[in-house]
């Protein structure tokens, strides 16, 4: 729970607030990016909403965050409850942005698809009863697809509550010793109807990218969109193997996909089309610089 003692100096004056348990995991500027800006190594409330939609989106900034470092001087239960009822947000084709972002996975973004063969969960949220208890109503969980080590965060009762499958990569198991389903190829393979499981090695060893009926593309850490920047980016830092992260991205111009579903930054939809440009952009400016003959 934040606490006003410790606001930061950088928000402005008003009813929200960021404090300095902040771990600047952007989650709060991806969901109310009217409201929260970075300031510093720490965001901030840059302009305090008042609208029917900011107000909204703040108070989701506010649950999702992963560290509770957003508060506000007085709050608004009746918004409160609509926001933690918006979650899991439903971005289309029965595919959910879960919110509740745990501090386990730094704040990394997880994701729902309810599918009539079997639902499944892409990384782990915070293990709340609110996601618990909308899982159960639609259907429970048959699979949990772990996108690389860093982000399981709360898998372990998730899987135990359902009795679903943990997927991940051999590169990564250590995260999860126990899972189901470990993966050995290096090559993508069709594992279910619409569920297309692509190994991106890069980031870390075993980094994993799940296609959704060739529309929706969970990139964990691999891939996200930069927003301000507008355009795709991949990690420069904290990277396992700088070459073999580029292939992986190489790899990805092979499947058509309009989502980027990211666990650390922005999501974003643009068509087929341009999504494949903004990733050949990408790997263009990744390139090593080449010597002039």
């Amino acid at each position: 729970m934040a606490d006003q003692k410790k606001r930061l100096d950088s928000n402005v004056a008003g009813n929200f607030y960021v404090d300095a348990t902040c771990i600047n995991c952007d989650t709060c500027r991806q969901l109310a990016p009217a409201s929260f800006e970075e300031v510093g190594d720490f965001s901030a409330v840059t302009s305090q909403p008042t609208d029917e939609v900011p107000l909204h989106q703040a108070y989701q900034a506010l649950l999702a965050c992963p560290v509770g470092s957003i508060g506000t001087e007085q709050s608004e239960p009746v918004r409160m409850q609509e926001a933690m009822a918006s979650f899991p947000l439903h971005l289309g084709d029965g595919v959910y942005y879960c919110g509740f972002n745990s501090e386990k996975s730094f704040g990394a973004n997880s994701f729902f698809i309810e599918h009539p063969d079997g639902n499944w969960l892409i990384d782990s949220p915070r293990y709340l009863k609110h996601l618990v208890e909308t899982f159960e109503r639609k259907g429970g969980l048959s699979h949990i697809f772990l996108t690389h080590k860093d982000d399981v965060a709360e898998v372990d009762k998730y899987a135990a509550h359902f009795g679903a499958k943990r997927i991940i990569h051999r590169g990564d198991l250590e995260a999860a010793p126990d899972a189901e389903w470990i993966i050995e190829e290096v090559e993508s393979s069709q594992v279910l109807p619409q569920f297309q499981i692509i190994p991106v090695p890069g980031h870390t060893a075993g980094s994993m990218a799940l296609l959704y009926n060739n529309t929706y593309l969970f990139t964990g850490d691999h891939l996200w969109w930069d927003s301000k920047q507008q355009m795709l980016r991949a990690p420069s830092q904290l990277v396992w193997r700088k070459r073999v992260l580029l292939d992986s991205l190489q790899k990805l111009l092979d499947y058509r996909f309009e989502w980027v579903l990211a666990g650390h930054g922005d999501r974003a939809r643009l068509s087929a089309e341009a999504m494949q440009s903004q990733l050949q952009a990408l790997i263009e400016r990744r390139q090593p610089a080449r010597m002039s003959p």
